[in-house]
């Protein structure tokens, strides 16, 4: 299924200075939902993500811990940031660790032809440098401290203090491409998504652009310099090209045409490396720049972004281990609007997973499989003539799937859901209106519980697919149950642009026992506890 357009999609690659929170997990499984759509449209899809393991705070984390920079890297990768996918159930096709060969020496090489290009030369540097943010700060960018800190300037983010450096640094062009950056936040208005992030970057340009401070050579933990090893590249400038070394450029030419340029989901923090820096450094390399941007909110607990220095991080698996991966799943892409900041609460949570989850998809799937095991031996029958009613569900599943593939189309991953759950609804409604348990006391109406029997399992069928990319486990058990994996293949074949078609449940297919998609929780100090 891979003969359609190419969509090759990243994350950002996350520090693994400690271990992932909530925030992390939510650009993966943002990053996931869109992939496997993709991917079951039949779109060339790559999912790249991975780790950035280089730089000042890598080395001062792993000195506090008695560590090599290396090998504290490869605990919290083997620990946590691998686990992590497991947990969110996400199937990337690639994960990139900046310490890997193929990295650093297609790295080495994009940074030896900027120099031979005339595109990076050497400079005096000296400016205040943030640690945490792994980024010299403007003034504008400090506050005055508090507390411990009074006195002193510390980052805004961080809260912590910054240093004031001083040092011959080898320094990227990139005052030179701002004409151009601006030229192309223009003609191509979707370059920067949403609309927001792309105001802010412009508004950012035109400021004016400095020339970027490009290595360091007061430590020793980073890619070196090919033609000055005593200097290491500055760890942004490393990382970003990630995107462009782990689909081969300068190993296998062939593959990097295949797949770029991509589509690059980031948090809205560091928008402006992946909406200017990157692509100036493109630029300069004669690469295309990415098909889109897209940066995502921050989650907020208790009106709070989430960090891991503040210690306000939750980990993934403090949610999926009482509520499972698909509520993660679910619960993070229906109830934020995608590219906006969202709130989250254990409470708002709860309330989803037992209303929208729970009370509404799962207790839906069970009572038409059990009504098709009780009143046809388990087989489903062969629809009638459609009524009015059983023509809304045709028409409410069409609309949906065709709906959620333009939503996905523009990044709005929770108006897709949102459409998907209108036959979620619209099913739940028709069961309580044409209520096929009096239909089976008279035999005179045996064809009518035929079709409304057949239209109920037809609308489930269209609605696992759709779901599919969002909630890979349970749809995947849906399937199984009724009969579908058996007439039709395996869920992840079924073509998802297809799946509005009417009709392609086949009467005969034997259903089976379902167990409880969404089991009940009882909740317990805000975290809860599995029944």
């Amino acid at each position: 299924m891979s003969s359609g357009a190419s969509f090759y999609i990243t994350t950002p690659i996350f520090y693994p200075s400690d271990v992932p929170h909530i925030g992390h997990g939510y650009t993966e499984v943002a990053a996931d939902v869109l992939a496997r759509w993709h991917r079951q449209s039949g779109d060339d899809t790559w999912l790249l993500t991975g780790t950035d393991e280089h730089g000042q705070k890598m080395l001062r984390t792993a000195s506090a811990n008695d560590m090599t920079p290396r090998e504290w890297a490869d605990r919290l990768v083997e620990s946590s940031w691998l686990p992590l996918l497991d947990t969110l159930d996400i199937a990337n096709d690639d994960f990139i660790r900046t310490t890997q060969e193929r990295h650093e020496t297609s790295a080495a090489a994009f940074l030896q032809h900027l120099y031979d290009t005339g595109f990076i030369y050497t400079g005096d540097y000296e400016g205040y440098y943030c640690v945490g943010c792994e980024e010299y700060k403007q003034p504008s960018e400090l506050v005055p401290g508090t507390g411990p800190f009074e006195g002193e300037l510390v980052c805004a983010i961080h809260s912590k203090p910054v240093e004031l450096l001083q040092e011959r640094n080898y320094f990227f062009r990139m005052s030179e491409f701002q004409d151009r950056l601006l030229a192309l936040y223009e003609e191509r208005p979707d370059f920067v998504q949403p609309e927001s992030a792309r105001n802010e970057v412009m508004s950012f340009v035109r400021q004016g652009l400095a020339d970027l401070s490009i290595s360091r050579s007061s430590f020793d933990w980073g890619i070196q310099i090919p033609w000055d090893p005593q200097h290491v590249v500055y760890v942004w400038f490393d990382a970003l090209l990630n995107y462009i070394t782990a689909i081969g450029y300068g190993r296998d030419d062939e593959n990097f045409r295949r797949r770029w340029p991509g589509i690059q989901l980031v948090g809205k923090d560091i928008l402006r490396f992946h909406a200017v820096i990157w692509p100036a450094m493109l630029m300069a390399a004669g690469l295309d720049v990415p098909k889109h941007v897209f940066a995502h909110g921050w989650l907020l607990v208790g009106g709070e972004k989430m960090s891991k220095s503040k210690l306000t991080g939750i980990a993934p698996s403090q949610i999926t281990d009482v509520f499972g991966s698909d509520a993660f799943r679910y619960y993070f892409m229906r109830s934020i609007t995608f590219g906006q900041d969202g709130s989250f609460s254990w409470e708002d949570l709860s309330a989803r997973y037992q209303a929208e989850l729970a009370n509404g998809f799962g207790n839906l799937a069970s009572r038409v499989v059990a009504m098709i095991t009780r009143y046809f031996d388990g087989r489903v029958p062969e629809p009638g003539a459609l009524a009015e009613a059983d023509e809304r569900i045709r028409a409410t599943v069409a609309t949906a799937a065709a709906e959620a593939d333009a939503a996905i189309e523009r990044f709005a991953i929770h108006e897709a859901i949102g459409a998907i759950w209108a036959i979620v609804e619209e099913l739940n409604g028709y069961i309580t209106e044409q209520e096929p348990w009096v239909l089976a006391k008279k035999p005179e109406q045996r064809e009518r519980l035929s079709t409304v029997l057949y239209t109920a399992a037809e609308g489930l069928r269209a609605l696992t697919v759709l779901l599919s990319p969002v909630m890979p486990a349970s749809t995947a058990k849906l399937w199984s149950a009724l009969g579908a994996e058996a007439t039709l293949g395996p869920l992840l074949e079924q073509p998802l642009r297809e799946a509005g078609t009417w009709g392609r449940l086949p009467a005969g297919a034997t259903v089976s026992a379902l167990e409880a998609l969404f089991p009940r929780i009882e909740q317990e100090a805000g975290v809860g506890a599995a029944r």
